[in-house]
């Protein structure tokens, strides 16, 4: 998860660019529409694995496609129950091929306060812990997931954060545990995407394998 106490930082597009990022882009490309017009692709992971990042340099080999963060639909009461907000503002309207227009959570001030659209495009990413979620399934066209273990994970998303956030990342370890095992999203992945020194490397997943 990104700290949701502070904004994102900028995601500066993979430089030089990526091969195996070009190539994931042109096969999501030739993936049929799977809500509406729309091909939607998942980006899962645990926190800290890096989502953001891919999904940010992913979003620019596609041209610039939209990119939800699901942190902008949880809040500190639902971190993982968010999923009638997504269906409601953003999977009807893309459905019927119309912009997305959806209130976003604000970590500070604890409430929603901002308002962002997603437009209908031919590939929007959805990145966040849970995205690839039981509910959410039928409606992906690709799921990804960041093959990064939850250790490993959670200790660079706590060195990002400072110690300032201890207290934070105790109450989400132990609920993305409780989600995962409730609901898991790795063995329904149909690709694993590894980061390297330098770029991605993107593998058949357990769904996607022979």
């Amino acid at each position: 998860m990104n700290d949701p106490l502070r904004p994102r930082d900028p995601v500066a597009p993979a430089t030089p660019a990526d091969p195996a990022l070009d190539a994931l882009a042109r096969g999501l490309r030739a993936l049929p529409p799977s809500v509406g017009p729309v091909r939607l692709v998942a980006v899962d992971g645990h926190a800290g694995s890096g989502k953001t990042t891919f999904s940010g340099r992913l979003a620019a080999a596609l041209g610039g496609a939209p990119v939800l963060h699901l942190d902008d639909l949880a809040t500190h009461e639902e971190l993982f129950d968010w999923s009638d907000r997504l269906d409601e503002w953003i999977l009807i309207p893309l459905s019927h091929g119309e912009t997305a227009r959806y209130r976003t959570y604000d970590w500070v001030a604890r409430q929603f306060a901002g308002e962002r659209e997603l437009a209908a495009a031919p590939v929007v990413i959805v990145e966040g812990v849970g995205a690839g979620r039981r509910a959410l399934r039928p409606y992906l066209a690709c799921l990804m997931w960041m093959e990064l273990t939850d250790v490993s994970s959670w200790e660079r998303g706590q060195l990002r954060d400072g110690p300032g956030m201890s207290t934070f990342w105790d109450g989400w370890k132990r609920a993305e545990r409780e989600h995962f095992a409730a609901d898991p999203t790795r063995p329904y992945a149909e690709l694993l995407v590894h980061q390297c020194q330098e770029g991605y490397e993107v593998l058949p997943g357990p769904h996607g394998s022979p």
